[in-house]
Order: C-alpha cells, then structure tokens, then sequence
C-alpha cells in the first residue's frame, strides 16, 4: 500500500523551460564567455540542453566544465528566479484528487527553485516543500531528503511512491532506498527502465495509485 507520494518539480509537474528560455539566458551568455575554448560549440550546445533536465553541478561535471565556466554559470545561475507565472502541464489540479500525502523534492539553486513553487502555486498541495540546495554548502541530496520524510511521516520505504522524470536523479535515489518508483513521461522525457512504473501525467498517476490502495 502507497501512504505517500514524493514529486520531482522540473519536467514532472512543470517544464523546466516553462520559465522561459530568456531567463537562462544570462546563464548561456556567461558559460559561452567563460569557454575560452574548453568546449566545442557542438559540446556546449549540449550542456546547454542538459541544464534544461538535469541540476548545474551535474552538468559541469558531466561536460567537463572548467573552473571559469562552473564559476560564470554558478554566479549567473544565482541570480536567476521567475517573478511572474510558470507554465506548467495543465493537470496540476489532479494532485488535490490523489487523496493522500504529498511531498515535493527538487535540487537546485534555491532562489530559482523557490520561486518556481511560488510561481505556480502549489505549496498548498504539498505537506512538505523540500529544496536540495546545490548552492548551499552541504546540500544533502534527494536520497538524504528522502530519508528524511520517511522518519519524519513514519512511512516505510515500500509505502512512498516517487514520482519524477529522471533516471539518474530522484529514480535513482527511491530506487537506492527500495522505494517504489514512477517516471513520468512528459513529452522530450525517453523512457527508461529503471523506474518501476511509467505514466504519462497526473491522471496516469491516480489510476496507479488506485491500483496498489485497493
């Protein structure tokens, strides 16, 4: 039996180009600057569209970044957050009918993703917000933050369901602590078989949940 759910936040419940490609901006201009070389345009073109799925430590150091350009994106990427509305999926209203706990955990700078749960409104569905600040020292990282909500809800592992797109991030890390888990397939998101589950959006996810509660 599922007693909670966990949510991933960039390409599960929003796009995380659903800011606006203009916000990153700033971002590509400064790592582009910072290159000097180190990354041929096809390569850097790459990281670029890795910072659209993945957290900046990740991809510095999945692209070889040097020092110049983690430092230029750092800075940049600080300094950037949404004062106004976000896109989202459309199916946000679905989380109010899944009818048992949730919690959101995404990584992150925490002034950007701070300001994404503001921008969408939905803290409310949330019992907790959780933010793996990578430009905070000591970020603890989902696996911990995980952790942490099972002690805290008294849960097991087997009993809080994860759901989010990526295999490597918050897949990985229910799947390390033997929790059940979901990957949603937004559109661009592939399909990987690590996750337990597939579903295509919110709706996907209740028929789920009614499956393994009856």
């Amino acid at each position: 039996m599922i007693r909670l759910v966990i949510f991933d936040l960039d390409n599960c419940l929003a796009p995380a180009d659903g800011i606006g490609a203009s916000r990153m901006q700033p971002v590509f201009d400064g790592i582009t600057a910072a290159n000097a070389g180190t990354l041929a345009p096809d390569a850097l073109a790459a990281a670029f569209a890795d910072i659209w799925r993945h957290p900046l430590d990740w991809v510095s150091a999945t692209h070889g970044f040097s020092p110049a350009m983690r430092q230029a994106a750092w800075a940049a990427t600080a300094a950037v957050e949404v004062p106004g509305g976000m896109t989202d999926y459309g199916d946000l209203p679905v989380l109010d009918e899944l009818g048992l706990p949730l919690h959101l955990v995404t990584s992150g700078f925490r002034r950007l993703q701070s300001s994404k749960v503001a921008a969408l409104g939905i803290a409310r569905h949330f019992q907790g917000v959780h933010i793996d600040a990578i430009d905070e020292p000591d970020s603890p990282g989902k696996a911990a933050l995980f952790q942490r909500i099972l002690a805290a809800t008294g849960a097991s592992a087997s009993q809080a369901l994860v759901v989010g797109d990526n295999p490597e991030s918050e897949i990985a890390a229910g799947n390390v602590l033997g929790m059940p888990t979901a990957q949603i397939l937004r559109p661009g998101v592939p399909w990987d078989g690590r996750a337990r589950y597939h579903i295509r959006d919110l709706r996907d996810l209740k028929t789920l949940l009614r499956s393994q509660n009856d």
